[in-house]
């Protein structure tokens, strides 16, 4: 369910910008050569993205603290290096709550913004919703200048500070990296007992899907006013999930080194007691050394065989990323689903 303050986002973004287009008949008609509802890309933007945004913070917010105490519950940070992955979570607290860092990327979505609108609209030489040229250049409409000063300011605030976060995670998992993990390489989830890490990806989905508004906006606005098709945008379709693949998963690959050590490690401990355990086995129920009498069915030999082959099985198959193919689907296709409207004839 969509929080009241999501709406809010997009009803004072978006819904004021209709008023004021209406207000000065700028929003449908052939009064401007780019009308106000024939502007998908900015509609995706306020009325899809914003509000996803929105949403995929919340549930940031709900489920990025979870796995924190399972660093050391399950006992992956070594007792002596306790102190250093507090230091790395409160930097990554104190950080996230810095002031400072907030008004600079008001001066950064204002300077950015102002850009954006002079580069799409103002430099035009065709009346938009946006702006009107004259002889001096050019003029922003009421409409124009709400959107460069209230409007866009809100959205890439908010899409700046989503980037800021995943700095501030991707700066808090290298650090942790840093640290000499306990890494178990017969735990069954075949990473040592750390895909809890790349869990935390499933509160991404709402990003990537607000990623692919507003690739979806940018197409729709330009096959329906510039007689393009869906496929004419491969290399940008491609390049957006790229991009999406790259913030929310590139930082785990900052434990791919201790994962490979870890993988090379076991398979040589593991290595040496199968060998072991075998060399023992062999003779016993193979070559006939049995004690007089043992049973052969139901002996605790033969399932201890049984599961040391399973617990080698995993070490054997030990996987040295985060990344499944699982977290990538998800991802990429949480990205491309807005693209769907676009699809249509």
């Amino acid at each position: 369910m969509i929080d009241p303050d999501f709406s809010a986002h997009s009803l004072f973004a978006g819904g004021s910008l209709l008023l004021l287009s209406l207000l000065k008949r700028q929003a449908f008609g052939s009064v401007t050569a780019l009308p106000f509802l024939m502007d998908f890309e900015t509609h995706a933007r306020l009325l899809l993205a914003l509000p996803l945004l929105a949403a995929a913070e919340m549930m940031a917010e709900r489920r990025f603290g979870q796995p924190l105490p399972e660093f050391l519950e399950r006992n992956i940070i070594p007792g002596d290096t306790r102190s250093t992955f507090e230091k790395a979570l409160c930097a990554a607290s104190k950080l996230s709550e810095f002031v400072i860092a907030e008004f600079m990327l008001v001066a950064f979505v204002y300077g950015l913004g102002i850009l954006v609108v002079w580069w799409r609209f103002v430099a035009l030489d065709n009346t938009t919703w946006c702006a009107t040229p004259n002889a001096d250049g050019s003029q922003l409409s009421l409409a124009g200048i709400y959107y460069t000063f209230v409007s866009l300011p809100i959205f890439q605030f908010i899409l700046c500070g989503w980037y800021f976060r995943l700095f501030i995670g991707a700066r808090f998992l290298w650090q942790v990296s840093r640290i000499h993990l306990s890494l178990t390489p017969t735990h069954p989830d075949r990473t040592g007992g750390f895909s809890f890490v790349s869990e935390t990806t499933r509160a991404l989905t709402v990003f990537a899907a607000a990623h692919g508004a507003l690739l979806s906006g940018y197409i729709a606005t330009r096959i329906f006013s510039g007689g393009k098709v869906l496929t004419d945008f491969t290399l940008e379709t491609a390049v957006m999930i790229a991009l999406v693949l790259t913030v929310t998963l590139l930082p785990t690959l900052a434990f791919t080194p201790q994962l490979v050590r870890a993988r090379q490690e076991g398979r040589r401990e593991y290595g040496i007691f199968v060998a072991r355990y075998v060399r023992e086995f062999d003779p016993k129920w193979v070559r006939g050394a049995a004690p007089t009498g043992e049973p052969l069915i139901g002996s605790p030999d033969i399932q201890s065989l049984a599961g040391m082959a399973n617990s080698y099985e995993v070490v054997r198959t030990f996987r040295v990323t985060l990344i499944t193919r699982e977290v990538v689907l998800r991802l990429a296709v949480a990205t491309l689903i807005p693209l769907a409207p676009c699809c249509s004839p």
